[in-house]
């Protein structure tokens, strides 16, 4: 641990209670120590963190006697508010301890082997570290938000999480929140995470959160998506894919057995891998015309793979438009006229 991080976790350790409080608010304290049921703020008695230094060790110091794990309330805060970069823990302990903000820092730009940042390549890590640090949205908020936008998908749905105090940073103000939100998990065709899209949520279950940007993604996003239906290694003869998650949730809605997925952006559209043995692709476009250039893209590198390339449009601005305002029939008809008439039959069946 560095001079800074140990400064930091000591003058934690001198306000363990009150860390405590705020960031294991599902504990209680038990003689000299804090008992919850885990660092990522579980209901549960097996963690125990120390209150007040004595003879075992310094103050701020914590077991998990249900798996071993061990840290310093530095960690808590890490965990409890699923932060994924040592700066953003220090900063916001910073914060706790309303201790000024050190001033920005130039970017530093280490290459390795491949021309990558340091930052760039532990970001799949950190989306890892996130996207494990969540749970199924099953009965959650973010099962909720994505109802109230008319999507349905299996509960079993491996690729979305929610996660309940996930850490938001103002850019503009610098100012740091936790706010629930829900977690999409960016993959490649292994099935393997490389980077993920938070969208932050109104605790009261009004929509995405009052913040000026409640979407955003980290990690390695080029080549790969939000992916819904794929099963790695598995042949994907037809497909569907667009920029946004809910556009592409929206199609999945009214075809459950069409695998789709989202890329995040134009940029990223344009660049999406798509499994060998592809035949059709289907593009999800949006009404306005900000994301030709990465329908465009993706349409001529298919067509130079002979993968037939067609487009889905909405009827109105974007396909979850056409969900909640038109209906989910109204919006399979829609398609069908679209779709290949194999492909009406295999994915778009009657009722």
């Amino acid at each position: 641990m560095t001079g800074s991080a140990s400064e930091l976790a000591r003058r934690l350790g001198e306000h363990a209670e009150a860390v405590c409080r705020e960031y294991l608010s599902n504990g209680h304290r038990s003689g000299n120590h804090w008992m919850v049921g885990d660092v990522r703020n579980t209901r549960g008695r097996s963690m125990h963190v120390r209150l007040k230094a004595n003879a075992k060790g310094p103050a701020g110091k914590w077991i998990d006697e249900a798996n071993g794990q061990h840290g310093d309330l530095l960690d808590v805060i890490e965990q409890s508010c699923g932060l994924v970069d040592f700066r953003e823990v220090a900063d916001e302990a910073r914060r706790f301890l309303s201790m000024p903000l050190p001033p920005p820092q130039p970017q530093t730009w280490t290459h390795g082997a491949q021309g990558q940042t340091a930052a760039a390549r532990s970001s799949p890590d950190a989306a890892r570290r996130l996207f494990a640090m969540s749970r199924p949205i099953a009965g959650t908020l973010a099962e909720g938000y994505l109802a109230g936008r008319g999507i349905l998908l299996s509960p079993r749905q491996r690729a979305l999480r929610f996660h309940p105090s996930c850490y938001y940073r103002d850019l503009v103000t610098g100012d740091t929140q936790t706010l629930p939100a829900l977690i999409a998990a960016v993959t490649n065709l292994d099935g393997r995470i490389t980077g993920l899209q938070r969208t932050w949520l109104d605790a009261s279950g009004n929509g995405k959160a009052p913040v000026p940007d409640p979407r955003r993604s980290l990690g390695h996003l080029l080549g790969n998506g939000i992916w819904l239906g794929l099963e790695p290694g598995a042949p994907v003869p037809v497909m569907a894919a667009g920029e946004g998650f809910e556009t592409m949730a929206s199609l999945r809605t009214v075809m459950p057995a069409l695998p789709v997925a989202a890329a995040t952006s134009a940029n990223h559209l344009a660049g999406l891998i798509f499994p060998s043995g592809c035949r059709r692709l289907y593009i999800a476009a949006d009404a306005d015309a900000a994301g030709r250039h990465g329908i465009e893209r993706l349409s001529q590198r298919a067509g130079a793979a002979g993968v037939l390339t067609l487009e889905l449009r909405p009827q109105l601005g974007d396909f979850n438009d056409d969900l909640r305002q038109l209906g989910p029939a109204h919006l399979a008809a829609w398609l069908s006229d679209q779709l290949v008439p194999e492909d009406v039959r295999l994915f778009l069946p009657p009722g």
